[in-house]
C-alpha cells in the first residue's frame, strides 16, 4: 500500500503537470492569402510579445476560401486572413466564421467591419494604373479602366488574372456593370494583347524593364519598388472619380468556428489593430491603415473621391468569377 508521502508526491507532480499545461501557449493555425513577405515580420513580433506561435498556410485568398468551404467543420484553421473581402464574404456566407466580440472592432469605421460582424479589416489599398514616365504621355492617360481595350493600348498593358486581388476587382466589376459588360471587357483586353503576369510586383518590374507601358495593380507595389530604386521611371494614377478601376480593396481576418483557440485568435486580431501594427502597415507594406495613426485620417481624401461605391462583401461568389475567367480563357 502506497505511503502517505508517496501519494502526496504523486498529487503534487500531477498538479504541477496540470499547471504547466494550463499555461502552455497555444499554436494558432492561420490560413493566409496575404503573402509571406508582407506579414511574416508582424507575426514574428506577435509571437515574441505574446508567446503564441502561429503556423501559417500561405496560398491565394481565392484558393484558401475554396479550401475552407471544402473542409467545412473539419478545417484545422483558427484564423483566415484574406487579401480581399470577397474571400471573407464567401466564407461568412457559408457560416464558417464566428461573430466577433464588439470590443475587437470598437472605434473602427463601419466600412472596415463585416455586415455580420464576422471579420475586421486590417489594412486597405487602392487599385490604380501604373505607367512608364519614359514612354507614356501623362496628358493622354485613360479616364476609365474600360478604355484600356482601345487600339492605342494594344500590347502595352499588363494584368494578373490569376491573382486574388484582380479576381476581387473583377467580381466588383460584375456587380457594378453586369456579367456581360465584364466579359466583354475581358475579351477586349485579351484581344488587345494584354500581357498576363503572376502578380502585381511582376507588373511593376515589367514596366521598368520596358516589356509594357501600363499595368493594372495595387497602389503600394510601386511605393515598395521605390524603396529599392527611388528614381524608378514609373508613376501611377487613378482613373476618373467613381470608376471601377479605382476599387478600394480591404485585407481582413476572421475566426473560424472550428477554432480551438478563440482567445489566442482574438489576441492576434487585437494586436494587428493596435497603433504600432497599423503604423507597420502604413510605413512597411505601404498600405492604408484602418485606424488613426496619430492625427492621420482613416484614408486620404483622394480615396474617398476616387473609389467607387461598391460593397466588396457581397460581390458575386468566387466560383462565378473563376468560371468567367476560365470561360474567356484567362485561367
Amino acid at each position: 500500500m502506497p505511503s502517505f508521502r508517496s501519494l502526496l508526491a504523486a498529487v503534487l507532480a500531477a498538479t504541477a503537470l496540470l499547471s504547466a499545461c494550463s499555461f502552455e501557449k497555444p499554436t494558432l493555425t492561420l490560413y493566409s492569402g496575404r503573402g509571406k513577405a508582407l506579414i511574416e515580420p508582424i507575426l514574428t513580433k506577435f509571437t515574441e510579445e505574446t508567446g503564441i506561435q502561429v503556423d501559417v498556410k500561405y496560398a491565394g485568398t481565392t484558393q484558401l476560401a475554396i479550401t475552407l468551404l471544402e473542409e467545412g467543420a473539419q478545417s484545422p484553421a483558427d484564423v483566415f486572413w484574406a487579401s480581399d473581402i470577397g474571400g471573407l464574404g464567401a466564407v461568412t456566407a457559408a457560416g464558417l466564421l464566428l461573430e466577433l466580440d464588439a470590443d475587437l472592432y470598437e472605434g473602427l469605421d463601419p466600412r472596415f467591419v463585416g455586415a455580420e460582424r464576422t471579420w475586421v479589416a486590417t489594412s486597405n489599398r487602392a487599385r490604380v494604373l501604373a505607367y512608364s514616365t519614359a514612354r507614356v504621355d501623362a496628358a493622354a492617360l485613360p479616364a476609365s479602366v474600360f478604355d484600356l481595350t482601345q487600339p492605342r493600348f494594344a500590347k502595352r498593358v499588363g494584368w494578373a488574372p490569376s491573382n486574388g486581388t484582380f479576381q476581387s476587382f473583377l467580381s466588383a466589376m460584375v456587380k457594378a456593370h453586369g456579367r456581360d459588360a465584364a466579359k466583354a471587357w475581358l475579351e477586349g483586353m485579351k484581344a488587345n494583347g494584354t500581357l498576363a503576369y503572376a502578380n502585381n510586383n511582376a507588373i511593376i518590374q515589367a514596366i521598368d524593364a520596358g516589356e509594357i507601358d501600363y499595368g493594372i495593380t495595387n497602389h503600394y507595389y510601386l511605393l515598395r519598388a521605390r524603396q529599392a530604386n527611388a528614381a524608378i521611371p514609373i508613376e501611377q494614377t487613378f482613373f476618373a472619380p467613381g470608376d471601377i478601376g479605382n476599387m478600394l480593396n480591404l485585407a481582413g481576418l476572421g475566426i473560424l468556428k472550428t477554432s480551438k483557440h478563440k482567445g489566442a485568435a482574438e489576441k492576434l486580431i487585437a494586436y494587428l489593430l493596435r497603433e504600432s501594427s497599423q503604423e507597420f502597415f502604413a510605413t512597411t507594406t505601404f498600405e492604408y491603415p484602418v485606424k488613426r495613426i496619430g492625427n492621420a485620417e482613416l484614408a486620404v481624401d483622394s480615396l474617398r473621391t476616387y473609389s467607387p461605391a461598391v460593397s466588396l462583401e457581397d460581390v458575386p461568389d468566387l466560383e462565378a468569377t473563376l468560371a468567367l475567367l476560365r470561360e474567356v480563357g484567362l485561367l
